[in-house]
């Protein structure tokens, strides 16, 4: 088995932890100052039970990663509260339910592609790519001249997710943004 450091802990990871496999929902970094040190908050979902958890690691804590079989798949279309996806390598299709991506299902367009992880032969995790390219659909009207400022607006994606973006972004427009924290990172 491999051991990942705390600090290198993101969402979709599947963990062995409490002799159990956990799915990371959330997980983000947090620096007490004085003696408290750092740590990692990561909420996690056991992906026999269902339960969720939080659970704080330090930094430099190890954590066992689970060993799955990871599969090359491509997202192709949603029919009602499933999501299907295609294996790359035999081109079997694969439906799984909107509960299965837990907050993922925003950043899937038709034919984007996706590493599904399997564990005992059954389905337990996406893994998005690192970022993707979205339309905004939705969103305040831009600013003439406006630059890079620490200034954000609310703006709507097309797949209905919610990405706050610098003032100069206006609506149709494509904007890459990154799965892991859903934040804005350039224009595409």
């Amino acid at each position: 088995m491999a051991k990942v450091e705390a600090v290198g802990i993101r969402p979709g990871n599947l963990l062995e932890w409490d002799k159990r496999v956990w799915r990371v929902l959330k997980s983000y970094h947090v620096h007490v100052g004085g003696r408290g040190g750092a740590f990692m908050q990561v909420e996690m979902k056991d992906i026999e039970a269902g339960t969720k958890t939080n659970q704080r690691f330090r930094t430099e804590d190890k954590v066992e990663r689970a060993y799955v079989d990871p599969r090359e798949m491509q997202y192709l279309y949603q029919d009602g509260d499933l999501y299907v996806f295609m294996d790359k390598e035999n081109y079997e299709q694969l439906s799984l339910p909107a509960e299965f991506l837990e907050g993922q299902a925003g950043y899937l367009l038709p034919n984007t592609d996706v590493q599904i992880n399997f564990y005992n032969g059954r389905p337990i995790g996406v893994e998005l790519p690192p970022s993707v390219v979205l339309t905004v659909v939705d969103t305040e009207p831009g600013i003439k001249h406006s630059t890079a400022t620490t200034s954000f607006k609310p703006a709507k994606m097309e797949t209905g997710i919610i990405v706050q973006v610098p003032p100069f972004v206006t609506a149709g427009e494509k904007i890459k943004v990154d799965t892991a924290e859903g934040t804005y990172m350039e224009r595409a």
